[in-house]
């Protein structure tokens, strides 16, 4: 008998913080309109790319199986969820659902906050499971999920990305979905054990790339390469949400007997637990950082502005960064992109060629962190004007169409402005490339990330600066109003316990 599938993408990190709305026209983030996404177009614009819905749809035409995609919806970083757009997208799902399926494969993040409900995959996991009790469901999560009880409770089945940047969002599907192939076809019986640790990680310290994550990822997909669990992810968690839940969190799948697994857990968090002095970030004043960058003598320098940085929340348009930049007279620059739908217009209808004088950026106020949007007055000749459309090939969504929405260069002495209608965070050069800048040829090269940037300019950067620029993703976690953050939480509680 042929199985049918109810295949979906509801992904979105929220910043309770950021002052940026998250409506339903936000989540047309890998298309080229607004809104999500559905069917043919759904599966056009993600088959064959560096998504874990690629893996499900991948795995299910190999068996033969049949599926349906009613949501494919991605929306960048930003502020809760509409209760219209949540509402719609888990309806889509959950009808689909409620036609009939054999099992379930869900693209989500793991830090969606929405207008009513705080854990937004564990409101439509919980939806899903009304719906349909015994269906079983696999989840691919982002590694910056905030794991809950509810998740764990709805799902069969969930992993993480084990990256960071990630480059490894299509295995995650492809491990998710594989283990739920093998629990249909009555190979396994997946059991899942969790814990949640009260840490308040930095996301510069996250990566598992490096220490303090590094072994402890390691260990985790070592057991699982091994056969040792079914599946094992550790979550660094995002930090810039007033929630309960928010923590660094694993999970493993285990078959059967979970004694090995609970043992397994244990080790995880015991090691991340003891080295959560190493997950703190040490502040550095922006301007001391862009003058050690002055300092250095080759480039392309890469000054990574990581505390407005849309991937995590931010405006993308804050300029303090940029006017330091200029104060301290940097040369050879490529910097951007800013989102400044108006600063683009202008520049669209100045035309190629034309001088103009803007006030760029500053357009948004951040009332949660008491900040002031303060544009900066530059003047310069409009370089380029594009579309904003870009495939990625570096190794992050390899395969996926951008759209930045129109853009426009702006050349000032010294410095490459590039602003764009819709915000992006640069992990891949097609950012500058697509508007004719080679940002390998650049002195250097300023953008607003925080490790997603890595993916992309690592292997054309000969240093790395991080700067510590004003906004909503600050790694300065005593600026932020926190309320419903459960407490005691390491480090704003420096004497907390582990099982606080």
């Amino acid at each position: 008998m042929t199985r049918r599938y109810v295949l979906a993408v509801m992904r979105h990190e929220t910043n309770t913080f950021s002052p940026l709305p998250t409506p339903l026209a936000a989540f047309g983030r890998a298309s080229s309109g607004d809104g999500p996404i559905s069917g043919e177009q759904g599966v056009a614009a993600y088959r064959g790319t560096n998504n874990p819905v690629a893996a499900y749809i991948d795995l299910v035409e190999r068996e033969g199986g049949e599926f349906v995609l009613p949501v494919a919806g991605n929306a960048s970083p930003s502020g809760p969820v509409t209760r219209d757009a949540f509402e719609t997208m888990a309806g889509g799902i959950c009808d689909a659902v409620r036609a009939g399926c054999d099992a379930v494969l869900l693209d989500l993040h793991g830090a969606m906050v929405t207008e009513d409900h705080d854990d937004g995959e564990g409101e439509l996991l919980s939806r899903i499971r009304a719906v349909a009790p015994d269906v079983p469901i696999a989840v691919a999560l982002d590694f910056h999920t905030n794991l809950t009880a509810e998740m764990v409770q709805h799902a069969t089945i969930l992993t993480g990305y084990c990256t960071y940047p990630h480059i490894d969002m299509y295995e995650t599907g492809r491990r998710a979905g594989a283990t739920l192939l093998r629990a249909l076809d009555g190979e396994v019986q997946p059991v899942m054990l969790w814990q949640s640790l009260p840490m308040l990680t930095h996301m510069l310290r996250q990566t598992p790339a490096n220490q303090p994550m590094k072994d402890i990822m390691d260990r985790a997909m070592a057991a699982e390469a091994d056969g040792s669990v079914l599946n094992a992810s550790v979550f660094g968690g995002f930090p810039l949400a007033d929630i309960p839940h928010v923590g660094l969190s694993a999970v493993v799948v285990a078959e059967g007997n979970a004694t090995a697994a609970g043992a397994l857990l244990d080790e995880l968090m015991d090691l991340a637990w003891q080295r959560r002095p190493e997950f703190v970030f040490p502040i550095e004043p922006m301007a001391e950082s862009v003058a050690a960058a002055k300092e250095l003598d080759d480039g392309p320098v890469i000054l990574v502005d990581h505390g407005d940085n849309c991937g995590a929340g931010g405006n993308q348009d804050i300029m303090d960064v940029l006017e330091e930049v200029m104060r301290q007279e940097l040369k050879d620059v490529v910097a951007g992109p800013f989102w400044d739908p108006a600063a683009v217009a202008q520049m669209a209808e100045a035309g190629i060629g034309a001088d103009v004088t803007l006030d760029l950026g500053g357009k948004t106020d951040m009332p949660a962190l008491q900040l002031k949007g303060r544009p900066l007055q530059v003047s310069g000749r409009v370089r380029a004007l594009t579309d904003g459309r870009f495939t990625v090939t570096g190794p992050m969504a390899t395969g996926t169409r951008m759209n930045m929405g129109r853009t426009a260069v702006l050349e000032t002495p010294g410095i490459d402005i590039v602003v764009s209608e819709r915000r992006f965070e640069p992990f891949d050069t097609g950012c500058f490339t697509h508007c004719g800048i080679d940002p390998a040829k650049k002195a250097y090269v300023l953008i607003k990330s925080r490790q997603h940037f890595r993916a992309g300019f690592d292997p054309i950067a000969r240093h790395v600066v991080l700067v510590a620029g004003p906004g909503v993703c600050s790694s300065d976690y005593s600026l932020f109003p926190f309320d419903k953050l459960r407490r005691p939480i390491y480090p704003l509680d420096p004497d907390c316990s582990r099982n606080a």
